[in-house]
C-alpha cells in the first residue's frame, strides 16, 4: 500500500505522515526532500511552481514509492498533490495508492506557516497553493481530514481509512 498525505503547506503532512508510517512499520518519503534545488530556490524567493517544475519531482516520489511497493513494502509518503493531474501520476508508482487529504482553514494555515522555521517554503505561497488546491474527486481513494484536530487523532483517523483501503471496502 502506498499513502500520500497530501496538502497545502502547513497543514502538517510531514508530521501525520512520518507519525502514520511509524505506526503501521512503513516506510516513510518525505516529498519534499525530492525537490531539485532549483525548486527550493523558487519557492525560496517567494515564487510559485509551475507543471513544468512539478512533474520531474512527481516522477521521482512515484518511482522511489514505486521501488519500495515493488520490495513489498508499504509507502507512506508527504507531497501536496495539489491537482488530480499531479495525484494521477503519483499512481503511477503502483496499485492501492490512496490519498488522505489534510485541509483546514486558511487562518489556521497561515498561522501554522508564519510560526515555523527553517522551512523553504514562505507564508506568501499559501494563497498560490489554495488557488491551485483541487479536492479529491470521490472517484479518487482519498480521505479528507480537518487539521484542527491534533495530529495524533489526525494518525488515528488515518488508521482507520487505511484499514479500510487494505481490507478493500473504502467507501467515500
Amino acid at each position: 500500500m502506498i499513502v500520500v498525505v497530501m496538502g497545502v503547506c502547513g497543514s502538517g503532512k510531514t508530521t501525520v505522515g512520518r507519525d502514520l508510517a511509524r505506526a503501521i512499520g512503513a516506510a516513510f518519503i518525505e516529498g519534499d526532500d525530492l525537490h531539485p534545488p532549483s525548486n527550493r530556490a523558487k519557492m525560496s524567493s517567494g515564487h510559485p511552481l509551475t507543471d513544468a517544475d512539478r512533474w520531474p519531482w512527481l516522477d521521482a516520489i512515484a518511482a522511489e514509492a514505486g521501488q519500495l511497493a515493488a520490495a513489498r513494502r508499504d509507502v507512506v509518503v508527504s507531497c501536496s498533490a495539489l491537482r488530480r493531474a499531479y495525484r494521477d501520476r503519483l499512481r503511477a508508482a503502483g496499485p492501492g495508492v490512496c490519498f488522505i487529504h489534510l485541509t483546514g482553514s486558511h487562518e489556521l494555515l497561515a498561522d501554522r506557516m508564519a510560526g515555523r522555521t527553517g522551512h523553504f517554503m514562505p507564508p506568501g505561497l499559501l494563497a498560490s497553493q489554495l488557488a491551485t488546491l483541487e479536492n479529491p474527486d470521490p472517484d479518487e481513494r482519498a480521505a479528507v481530514l480537518d487539521i484542527a484536530t491534533d495530529p495524533a487523532a489526525l494518525v488515528q483517523q488515518a488508521l482507520e481509512y487505511t484499514a479500510k483501503w487494505t481490507k478493500e471496502e473504502f467507501v467515500p
